[in-house]
């Protein structure tokens, strides 16, 4: 779901100013006194409309960089900008879609999909109007009032897909969000986001996944980041014009991209199983280092 705070900001930048910028980007963890390199001078741009996978190995930052765009991690040093400016923090010019759903239980889909509006502090009216629009578009018509222990996983990400397109964000970072869904849900779940993105010009995505099909399927560009500390190995370009069907994972084109990917994340792999000395995980020290956790 979204962080938002206060109405969103209207920006003045012009379409060749970059929706987000990482300018020689790093993060390092520390904890009990050891530090940990999670990301090493990442530098990438990401145009407006413009939808940008991030793959790389387990361990390789790719969820500490999503967090970083997001405002719930400091930058070690480097700059990050949305649409031109610093940023250090959540706003909601930023939507988060996570592997898991993140409906809260006690609330029906229709009040779980306007919440962000409700943090917006628009009417209720016109906050219910909009999240029944996008209810409907993502095909849960008629299930406004289910809860969601009475929706399937697809259902209820659809629901996660309608809240977090529902705020309208200029940018939508997306984690893995079909980590947990089955094989055949999960490619029907690819199409959708790609027709709910096309049909509401749903701005800028960034999305994280160990899927190549997946990253190579939905995006127009690969970053493919190194083992730790994450690095920027490679940016591939994704040629296939939209709209996409499935079947075009099926072309010798499709493929080459994906046996091309295969083969740099298949060296980084190996790389750090001969290099790595330290059984802590990015994910793992991230946790510690949470307020909460400390």
């Amino acid at each position: 779901m979204a962080r938002l705070r206060g109405p969103v900001r209207e920006h003045t930048t012009d379409a060749s100013t970059p929706r987000l910028e990482a300018r020689s980007l790093c993060k390092t963890f520390t904890k009990r006194g050891n530090t940990l390199e999670a990301l090493h001078d990442v530098s990438f741009s990401v145009a407006p409309g413009e939808f940008v996978a991030l793959l790389g190995a387990s361990g390789c930052g790719k969820t500490t960089l999503l967090r970083t765009v997001d405002g719930l991690e400091p930058i070690t040093s480097g700059q990050l900008l949305i649409n031109g400016e610093e940023e250090h923090t959540p706003g909601p010019d930023r939507g988060v879609v996570f592997q898991q759903d993140s409906l809260f239980p006690w609330r029906s889909v229709l009040k779980n999909v306007r919440m962000g509006l409700e943090f917006q502090r628009k009417p209720r009216k016109v906050a219910s109007e909009q999240a029944r629009r996008y209810i409907e578009l993502v095909g849960l018509g008629g299930f406004e009032d289910h809860y969601p222990h009475e929706l399937s996983g697809g259902m209820r990400q659809r629901a996660n897909l309608a809240r977090a397109f529902c705020i309208q964000p200029e940018l939508l970072l997306m984690d893995e969000p079909f980590a947990a869904l089955d094989a055949q849900t999960r490619e029907i779940m690819q199409t959708e986001l790609l027709r709910i993105w096309a049909e509401t010009a749903g701005g800028t995505v960034l999305f994280v996944t160990h899927q190549i099909d997946e990253a190579t399927f939905l995006s127009d560009r690969i970053v493919v980041l190194t083992a730790r500390p994450g690095r920027i190995k490679e940016i591939v370009d994704v040629p296939f014009p939209r709209p996409r069907d499935l079947s075009i994972k099926r072309t010798p084109e499709f493929v080459a991209i994906v046996d091309r990917v295969w083969t740099m994340i298949e060296e980084e792999v190996r790389t750090a199983m001969g290099m790595t000395t330290s059984h802590d995980s990015v994910d793992d020290l991230e946790h510690t280092a949470l307020p909460g956790n400390r």
